[in-house]
């Protein structure tokens, strides 16, 4: 991206080690964090003066606390003309974007770093659990300080709602928010229905659609779309919701060990989203637009995923957080395949057991092979 732009951009939840990746890509660029209230307030009182003082060479942290930069940073990076002048992140992606694409459009590269994932972990934790996995979340923290997983999500949550909540909705009332951010946890890997939400929070659907859209912005929740391209079909419209970490999801949920996680009456959610999630990050992490979806008809006819990313070698995936495998899993799988002309061997049931292998219905994959491949 530093070599096609004067700018690039990465964007990620809080705590995601944007920050880390970027003063490790970029070693000689000067470090300028706006955190620190004698930067921010030169950058915000002379952004000009600011600017020009600035190396040629430098990574602006936390670069939405000084909005009146963005114009700034374009007419220098105009005048230099040259690729790879400025690195900016920020954990406020909304304003960030939103400044970005009102002075930068054209002119930014944009990356995207969610959690660690569990390839990555397994990396530095050879035969990490797939479950320990699936209870602690991808978030480095955890892992570089072994902070026990409620602790660090106690403090994560308290965080983001003082901040980013406070700065973004003007929300003084955080209980309100965080009751309603359980609630998303609640309704996990079910379609998305903002009428309930209104309901069980006591408040408007516009006030639903305004907290779901921050909270979507902040790369806490996402919308998983439904599959539209059957006209044989009635099909469903309506998204699916879920978390971008399941350790979030799982602390969200009341859940405080894996022991707790595998018996609990969420489980099956909770490994259904892994393994979207999962799926989700492989394309952020090589830069490529994933298209992923699900399947449902008016018959009741599902498949939880369906990764269209490849149009030469489409996927039809079913997720199912038991360990033993069973026939039955692939009886949407067929009927589905049939339909779209699926072959065979792009059906697959992802499930916690050990062993994968081949049926004559399609292939069982472990979850833990799944992740690593």
């Amino acid at each position: 991206m530093a070599t096609w732009f004067p700018i690039v951009s990465v964007m990620g939840p809080r705590q995601s080690g944007k920050s880390t990746m970027l003063q490790s890509a970029f070693p000689d660029f000067t470090y300028l964090n706006l955190e620190n209230s004698e930067l921010r307030s030169l950058a915000n009182n002379d952004p000009t003066g600011f600017m020009h003082s600035q190396p040629v060479h430098s990574f602006i942290d936390e670069a939405q606390y000084a909005p009146g930069l963005f114009p700034e940073i374009q007419v220098v990076a105009d005048e230099r003309h040259e690729m790879g002048q400025y690195a900016i992140s920020g954990s406020q992606n909304f304003l960030l974007n939103k400044n970005i694409k009102e002075s930068l459009a054209g002119r930014v590269g944009i990356l995207e770093l969610l959690p660690l994932s569990y390839h990555e972990v397994s990396h530095s934790i050879p035969d990490f659990p797939v479950d320990r996995f699936m209870f602690r979340g991808g978030y480095p923290h955890i892992y570089e300080a072994d902070i026990p997983e409620h602790i660090y999500f106690r403090s994560y949550l308290d965080t983001y709602l003082q901040r980013d909540i406070s700065d973004l909705l003007e929300i003084r009332n955080y209980r309100s928010f965080e009751n309603f951010l359980r609630l998303c946890a609640q309704n996990s890997g079910e379609l998305l229905n903002t009428s309930k939400l209104a309901r069980d929070t006591e408040l408007s659907r516009p006030t639903i659609n305004s907290w779901l859209t921050t909270l979507s912005a902040s790369y806490i929740v996402f919308l998983l779309s439904p599959y539209f391209s059957n006209p044989r079909k009635r099909l469903t419209k309506t998204p699916k919701l879920y978390f971008y970490d399941t350790g979030l999801l799982c602390y969200l949920l009341g859940i405080r060990s894996v022991d707790e996680l595998l018996r609990h009456p969420k489980r099956g959610a909770v490994f259904e989203n892994l393994i979207i999630e999962e799926t989700l990050k492989r394309g952020f992490n090589a830069n490529s637009e994933s298209r992923l979806y699900f399947y449902r008809d008016s018959n009741g006819v599902e498949v939880d995923l369906m990764d269209m990313t490849n149009s030469l070698s489409p996927q039809l995936i079913e997720i199912k957080s038991g360990i033993t495998p069973r026939d039955d899993f692939f009886r949407h799988l067929k009927t589905v395949g049939r339909d779209l002309d699926i072959p065979i061997e792009q059906r697959q049931v992802v499930y916690r057991g050990k062993s994968s292998f081949r049926t004559p219905n399609g292939r069982f994959v472990s979850a833990k092979d799944y992740l690593l491949k």
